[in-house]
Protein backbone atom coordinates (compact mmCIF):
# COMPACT_ATOMS: atom_id res chain seq x y z
CA UNK A 1 0.00 0.00 0.00
CA UNK A 2 1.14 3.32 -0.66
CA UNK A 3 2.15 5.95 2.28
CA UNK A 4 0.65 9.75 2.01
CA UNK A 5 1.28 12.06 4.22
CA UNK A 6 -1.51 15.28 3.91
CA UNK A 7 -2.07 17.97 5.55
CA UNK A 8 -5.22 19.24 7.24
CA UNK A 9 -7.29 22.60 6.26
CA UNK A 10 -5.10 24.20 8.99
CA UNK A 11 -1.57 23.61 7.41
CA UNK A 12 -0.89 21.29 9.84
CA UNK A 13 0.70 18.14 9.21
CA UNK A 14 -1.79 14.61 10.05
CA UNK A 15 -0.14 11.25 11.00
CA UNK A 16 0.71 9.18 7.78
CA UNK A 17 -1.58 6.58 7.08
CA UNK A 18 -2.29 4.39 4.72
CA UNK A 19 -3.99 4.38 1.15
CA UNK A 20 -5.52 1.61 -1.66
CA UNK A 21 -3.19 1.12 -4.38
CA UNK A 22 -4.11 2.92 -7.34
CA UNK A 23 -4.15 1.39 -10.73
CA UNK A 24 -2.45 4.01 -13.48
CA UNK A 25 -3.07 2.79 -16.90
CA UNK A 26 -1.85 5.04 -19.48
CA UNK A 27 -2.93 1.88 -21.41
CA UNK A 28 -6.80 0.95 -21.09
CA UNK A 29 -6.63 -1.85 -18.25
CA UNK A 30 -9.20 -4.40 -16.54
CA UNK A 31 -9.19 -4.84 -13.09
CA UNK A 32 -10.16 -8.41 -11.27
CA UNK A 33 -12.32 -8.97 -8.34
CA UNK A 34 -10.94 -9.70 -4.84
CA UNK A 35 -9.91 -13.53 -5.41
CA UNK A 36 -10.00 -13.76 -9.09
CA UNK A 37 -6.12 -13.47 -10.24
CA UNK A 38 -5.13 -16.80 -9.39
CA UNK A 39 -6.33 -18.60 -13.03
CA UNK A 40 -4.29 -16.23 -14.87
CA UNK A 41 -1.60 -16.57 -12.58
CA UNK A 42 -1.75 -20.52 -13.31
CA UNK A 43 -1.92 -19.70 -16.70
CA UNK A 44 -5.69 -20.08 -18.16
CA UNK A 45 -5.95 -17.44 -21.16
CA UNK A 46 -9.67 -16.84 -20.27
CA UNK A 47 -10.93 -13.90 -18.51
CA UNK A 48 -14.57 -14.47 -18.08
CA UNK A 49 -16.96 -11.01 -17.71
CA UNK A 50 -17.90 -11.86 -13.87
CA UNK A 51 -14.48 -11.86 -13.23
CA UNK A 52 -13.69 -8.06 -13.88
CA UNK A 53 -14.47 -5.31 -11.11
CA UNK A 54 -13.54 -2.50 -13.74
CA UNK A 55 -12.37 -1.19 -16.85
CA UNK A 56 -10.02 1.67 -16.95
CA UNK A 57 -10.40 3.47 -19.91
CA UNK A 58 -12.27 2.80 -23.00
CA UNK A 59 -10.77 -0.53 -25.20
CA UNK A 60 -11.97 -0.99 -28.47
CA UNK A 61 -12.78 -4.55 -29.44
CA UNK A 62 -9.70 -6.62 -30.19
CA UNK A 63 -7.28 -3.89 -28.75
CA UNK A 64 -4.42 -4.96 -26.65
CA UNK A 65 -5.22 -4.11 -22.73
CA UNK A 66 -3.40 -4.65 -19.24
CA UNK A 67 -4.89 -6.90 -16.49
CA UNK A 68 -4.06 -6.19 -13.09
CA UNK A 69 -5.45 -7.86 -10.04
CA UNK A 70 -7.82 -5.80 -7.00
CA UNK A 71 -5.11 -4.35 -5.67
CA UNK A 72 -3.89 -3.08 -8.92
CA UNK A 73 -0.61 -5.32 -9.43
CA UNK A 74 0.01 -5.96 -12.99
CA UNK A 75 -0.69 -9.78 -13.88
CA UNK A 76 -1.02 -9.98 -18.14
CA UNK A 77 -1.50 -8.56 -21.43
CA UNK A 78 -4.77 -9.38 -23.10
CA UNK A 79 -7.05 -9.55 -26.36
CA UNK A 80 -10.47 -7.34 -25.08
CA UNK A 81 -13.80 -8.36 -26.64
CA UNK A 82 -16.56 -5.96 -24.63
CA UNK A 83 -19.69 -8.00 -25.89
CA UNK A 84 -18.02 -11.84 -25.18
CA UNK A 85 -18.90 -13.73 -21.93
CA UNK A 86 -14.93 -14.09 -22.31
CA UNK A 87 -14.24 -10.28 -21.96
CA UNK A 88 -10.18 -10.93 -22.05
CA UNK A 89 -7.89 -13.30 -23.85
CA UNK A 90 -4.71 -13.70 -22.18
CA UNK A 91 -1.47 -13.18 -24.55
CA UNK A 92 1.52 -13.02 -22.39
CA UNK A 93 1.72 -12.87 -18.48
CA UNK A 94 5.38 -11.59 -19.00
CA UNK A 95 5.76 -7.53 -18.25
CA UNK A 96 8.36 -7.66 -20.57
CA UNK A 97 6.60 -8.30 -23.59
CA UNK A 98 5.68 -6.17 -26.22
CA UNK A 99 2.42 -7.33 -28.47
CA UNK A 100 3.14 -6.14 -31.51
CA UNK A 101 3.09 -7.46 -34.90
CA UNK A 102 6.76 -8.84 -33.95
CA UNK A 103 4.96 -10.88 -31.11
CA UNK A 104 2.45 -12.07 -33.28
CA UNK A 105 5.46 -13.36 -36.25
CA UNK A 106 7.20 -15.12 -33.89
CA UNK A 107 4.23 -16.83 -32.41
CA UNK A 108 2.18 -17.95 -35.85
CA UNK A 109 5.87 -19.36 -37.50
CA UNK A 110 6.40 -21.47 -34.18
CA UNK A 111 2.97 -22.76 -34.54
CA UNK A 112 3.46 -23.19 -38.41
CA UNK A 113 6.76 -24.64 -37.79
CA UNK A 114 5.27 -27.33 -35.35
CA UNK A 115 2.81 -28.30 -37.98
CA UNK A 116 5.20 -28.56 -41.40
CA UNK A 117 5.86 -31.69 -41.12
CA UNK A 118 2.37 -33.06 -41.42
CA UNK A 119 2.20 -31.01 -44.55
CA UNK A 120 3.61 -32.79 -47.84
CA UNK A 121 2.07 -33.42 -51.54
CA UNK A 122 -0.75 -35.42 -50.50
CA UNK A 123 -1.97 -33.74 -47.60
CA UNK A 124 -1.81 -30.05 -48.18
CA UNK A 125 -4.75 -28.76 -45.55
CA UNK A 126 -3.92 -28.50 -42.02
CA UNK A 127 -4.71 -25.79 -38.91
CA UNK A 128 -1.38 -24.15 -38.91
CA UNK A 129 -3.02 -22.39 -35.46
CA UNK A 130 -5.09 -23.69 -32.84
CA UNK A 131 -5.42 -20.76 -30.50
CA UNK A 132 -4.89 -21.16 -27.04
CA UNK A 133 -2.46 -24.15 -27.67
CA UNK A 134 -0.08 -21.86 -29.62
CA UNK A 135 -0.30 -18.81 -27.22
CA UNK A 136 -2.49 -16.81 -29.43
CA UNK A 137 -6.09 -17.58 -27.80
CA UNK A 138 -9.11 -16.80 -30.33
CA UNK A 139 -6.89 -17.22 -33.01
CA UNK A 140 -7.20 -19.79 -35.45
CA UNK A 141 -5.43 -20.20 -39.12
CA UNK A 142 -5.94 -23.06 -41.76
CA UNK A 143 -4.12 -23.94 -44.99
CA UNK A 144 -5.75 -25.43 -47.74
CA UNK A 145 -3.64 -26.51 -50.53
CA UNK A 146 -1.62 -23.02 -51.59
CA UNK A 147 -3.40 -20.98 -49.44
Amino acid sequence: MAERNDRRRDGRRTALRASAPVVQAIAPAVVLHEGRKRSVQHGHPWIFSGAIARVLGDPASGSTVSVADATGAWLAHAAWSPVSQIRARVWSADAAQTIDSTFFHERIARAAATRAPWLDDAHTGARLVHGEADGLPGVIADRYGDV
